[in-house]
């Protein structure tokens, strides 16, 4: 996102489509008294403009500098009812908290016979959803009522509200527990990464131990056996424990089809479910699965049931794209690969204020890893260089390996100039990283070694490479860093004198044997 265009207000704006700027100009002028609003001037400027400038706001005398801060935040409220209104915006835990607030207005008028008619009918539909928070608290508003008042509704009123309180408690506390544990292991691999060493290994096997023993499986409901499920994707992530990890991804995505009802309840945890899934099928290889299971999602999200706003859409972008180009990846079709990247860049732009940097920056190096595989190389650096080049926060990994995507593509085509310096520059990040390991140090003596060899002594030390990439991918420690670039593939390749597309090849018709 480009900096002048950090302005919450703007961001806001430009997100609107024509139907819901209309319907916000109807929804301000509605008692035919905000016509020349300060805040609706405000709206109209802003909506114009290309880039956020306060400058054009302050000349046209919109507002004084003194008065533009609060004149903005009341814009971004109405904006916000506006599109609270908006029937496309109106899922079912607004329309469960509308009814929530439509029985406290009930209650605070004394129509306590009213309220509790609405809070009855909007507690089952809450329980039937899952959602155990906004049960609870239509619960906690019918303790309130029946403590307050004689009410006479129901013989047993008050056992029938203590059982449903101590039921639902304990499944909250399940759920915060296990959606606890989720957060802490997906914070462990955004702030360490996966696993380098036992160390790591048994300090997150203590942080998961620590909170998954007093979890009884059978006694959990949707919400709980999804957290529960999340958990053990995201502990074997970092474990780099891929059968578990698919294990658990499938039983996640699988508990979404044994319960259809919750895919529209919950679009971003389907979506989010099957993107570890097809992601995980992608490592393993197993085309013939992941071309299955990618079009059963691309079916249930192209369904016109599924959410249409623009959050889960980013999500599906995301999900759809990675995963198409995987499966070129896995099928070395990379010619017809690099045919999806204009496609690819024009929705990036739609989406560039949904997304963040690191997601953009994957795909900018898969389409390097495409352009390599076509043999256009130039391209392929140009591309890598989006990803180097990036000032957002982008894991470490993923920028050493387009360094390496680099040098590969610098040694195939001959631009070598600044080969060396380049050389340097990777080493002194290598340096830098968090937990560099013997991989990176390896790769980058390798690179450093082979351009000043004569032909024949590079095939010798490709071979020697080769073997030292065989012991790497056999430590699990190792394997991951294997999966973002195939350097593997490639010095395979130049040791089988074959094209790397062969090699690729081979390794599926092996997965589909297997």
């Amino acid at each position: 996102m480009a900096e002048l265009q950090k302005d919450f207000l703007f961001v806001l704006i430009k997100s609107l489509t024509t139907s819901e700027k209309r319907q916000f100009k109807l929804y301000v002028n509605r008692l035919g008294i905000n016509a020349d609003a300060k805040f609706l001037l405000l709206f109209s400027e802003m909506d114009k403009m290309k880039e956020y400038d306060e400058s054009i706001i302050l000349d046209k005398k919109i507002s004084t500098k003194q008065q533009l801060s609060n004149l903005k935040a009341h814009l971004y409220k109405q904006i916000l009812v506006s599109l609270r209104l908006n029937p496309i915006h109106q899922n079912y835990r607004i329309q469960l908290r509308e009814q929530l607030d439509f029985a406290n207005i009930l209650y605070q008028k004394g129509l306590y016979k009213q309220a509790l008619k609405i809070l009855d009918k909007t507690k089952q539909t809450a329980l039937e959803l899952d959602e155990k928070s906004i049960a609870s608290e239509i619960i906690n508003l019918e303790k309130v009522i029946e403590s307050q008042f004689i009410t006479r509704s129901i013989e047993g009123r008050a056992e029938e509200l203590i059982k449903q309180s101590r039921e639902i408690s304990k499944q909250n506390h399940y759920a915060t527990e296990l959606s606890n544990l989720s957060l802490k292991l997906y914070s462990e691999m955004l702030t360490h990464g996966y696993v380098k060493n036992n160390e790591d290994r048994s300090e997150v096997m203590g942080i998961f131990n620590a909170q998954i023993k007093n979890i009884q499986f059978e006694k959990l409901n949707f919400t709980e056996k999804l957290w529960y499920f999340k958990a053990h994707v995201w502990k074997n992530q970092l474990l780099q424990e891929y059968k578990y990890t698919l294990k658990y991804a499938y039983q996640w995505v699988d508990l979404f089809y044994k319960n259809p009802d919750m895919i529209i309840s919950h679009p971003v945890w389907y979506i989010k479910g099957n993107t570890y899934l097809l992601k995980i099928l992608f490592l393993y290889g197993n085309i013939d699965i992941l071309e299955e299971s990618f079009e059963k999602f691309n079916q249930t999200v192209s369904a016109s049931s599924f959410a249409q706003n623009e959050n889960a859409q980013s999500l599906v972008f995301l999900t759809y794209y990675n995963t198409l180009m995987n499966i070129h990846f896995v099928k070395g079709e990379f010619f017809p690969g690099t045919k999806l990247i204009p496609e690819i860049e024009l929705k990036m732009e739609r989406f560039r204020d949904k997304i963040d940097e690191h997601h953009f920056m994957i795909l900018y190096l898969k389409m390097a890893a495409m352009l390599f595989g076509s043999k256009k190389f130039h391209e392929s650096i140009r591309y890598s260089m989006k990803v180097i080049e990036s000032k957002g926060n982008v894991q470490e990994d993923l920028l050493f390996h387009t360094r390496i995507l680099i040098l590969m593509a610098q040694y195939e085509s001959g631009i070598d100039e600044d080969y060396d310096d380049f050389i340097k520059a990777t080493l002194k990040f290598a340096k830098k990283m968090k937990k560099p390991d013997d991989f990176h140090f390896e790769s980058i003596a390798f690179f450093k070694k082979l351009n000043d060899m004569t032909p024949d002594k590079q095939m010798k030390l490709f071979k020697e490479f080769d073997k030292k990439l065989e012991v790497f991918s056999g430590n699990e420690y190792y394997r991951r860093s294997l999966l973002y670039i195939d350097i593997h593939g490639w010095v395979q390749s130049k040791v089988k004198s074959v094209d790397v597309i062969e090699i690729i090849k081979e390794k599926v018709k092996y997965k589909r044997k297997a």
